[in-house]
């Protein structure tokens, strides 16, 4: 049956790659890769030489309606991101609504998403959370952080290197500078880290040692 597959790839270890995933992308007719020459990498890696084709936030738009139209002549097509889980903070969103509103199965496998191991590594509570996934950059922000304030729930968020000394700087602000953070770098890879205490303390740490590579943020809720 024709139908679109949302792949989880590796966030860093390619170990991590489930035996269902590869399975999935070496027996599907194509691919839509974020960037073709990440994921080629990871292709190679597990020898699959299905097509594959690029689909990101830039193209996405206007590739949707086309890549509906080929599932819907019988093929089926595999969406994957550079690492973890489609349309969570990748393209994916816009592509499973089209096929949803055009009764094309979507059929999402369980794998890597980089929130789920810095929540658990956080200590703090699990049991309840919100994904905040990137804060708006300049319009909008100042509104998001005062209403987050008041968050009681484990709230979690994604950030850049470069940015993160001014997030941290703002939670500071807005949430208080005792509030509880736990910082995580590089999940799954060499040099994998997470730095907990309060803002200032996490804060005062990457002012002295910059950070580097992809970013998971927690932040304790308001007590």
């Amino acid at each position: 049956m024709s139908k679109l597959y949302l792949v989880p790839t590796p966030i860093g270890n390619l170990e991590d790659m489930t035996f269902r995933a590869i399975k999935v992308l070496k027996e599907v007719d194509f691919i839509l890769a974020e960037d073709t020459r990440t994921s080629g990498k990871l292709l190679k890696h597990y020898e699959i030489a299905t097509q594959m084709h690029s689909h990101h936030m830039h193209n996405e738009h206007k590739s949707v309606n086309g890549v509906v139209q080929r599932i819907q002549n019988g093929e089926t097509c595999a969406l994957i991101s550079d690492a973890g889980t489609p349309a969570i903070s990748d393209p994916g969103f816009l592509l499973t609504r089209a096929c949803i509103q055009n009764n094309i199965e979507v059929d999402c496998l369980p794998g890597a998403t980089a929130f789920v191991p810095a929540l658990v590594n956080s200590g703090f509570p699990n049991d309840r959370f919100v994904f905040e996934g990137f804060l708006p950059v300049k319009k909008g922000r100042q509104t998001r952080l005062l209403e987050l304030a008041e968050e009681t729930r484990t709230m979690i968020f994604y950030e850049s290197p470069h940015k993160l000394l001014k997030t941290l700087a703002h939670f500071a602000e807005y949430f208080g500078e005792n509030r509880l953070v736990s910082v995580s770098r590089e999940l799954t890879k060499l040099f994998e880290e997470t730095q907990r205490g309060t803002v200032t303390e996490v804060l005062a740490y990457y002012t002295n040692k910059p950070p580097k590579g992809e970013i998971v943020i927690v932040v304790a809720g308001k007590k």
